[in-house]
């Protein structure tokens, strides 16, 4: 799937992993980087974070040739009441230094969220920076217990609870239950 929408010299593309250009997965990569390099080393963007971004939909923002905001919507599955569900979960979302408060954030996150109806839910794990942009979109914090199913069971991720937004989908959720996501390397939210 490809879907574009130019604006002048403004184009904003969505693309699965196998169809992102190369070079266009290097700039995103490097964006990513520049963007939380002013995080201390153990939470900046890191090889774990980049790998979690991709096999997905990315929403690539490019001004005049140049890739200025990124975002990924990757398939998870997480347990809510009893069931298995599919979730859209939202990764990598960066703008460029010099580019951040123009709105490009919320091109790329409104291109991910239009997939919302292919999933029972779509999550995602908010720094502080990006909270606002999230609310102002319809996110709603999780407010029940948050854990990860492990390779040594369930784990509880307290240190998540207040970080981890939703916004429903088909799925009836109950936002004061627990919510448990499937196991990965690195940061598991």
């Amino acid at each position: 799937m490809d879907r574009q929408e130019a604006a002048g010299m403004v184009t904003l593309s969505v693309r699965h992993t196998a169809d992102v250009p190369p070079a266009d997965l290097d700039a995103a990569q490097a964006l990513l980087q520049a963007a939380f390099a002013h995080l201390p080393p153990d939470e900046a963007f890191g090889p774990d974070d980049w790998e979690h971004a991709l096999g997905g939909m990315h929403a690539l923002l490019h001004d005049s040739g140049l890739l200025v905001a990124h975002a990924a919507l990757v398939m998870r599955r997480m347990v809510h009441g009893g069931r298995a569900l599919r979730c859209g979960y939202v990764e990598a979302v960066a703008v460029a230094p010099g580019r951040q408060r123009q709105g490009l954030g919320g091109r790329v996150m409104a291109a991910l969220e239009a997939m919302a109806p292919a999933y029972d839910l779509l999550a995602l794990g908010a720094t502080d920076e990006g909270l606002g942009l999230y609310l102002s979109h319809g996110w709603l914090p999780w407010r029940g217990r948050l854990s990860a199913l492990t390779p040594a069971g369930v784990v509880p991720t307290r240190d998540e609870e207040g970080y981890v937004l939703v916004l429903p989908g088909a799925a009836s959720l109950d936002l004061d239950g627990e919510l448990t996501c499937d196991w990965r390397d690195g940061d598991v939210w």
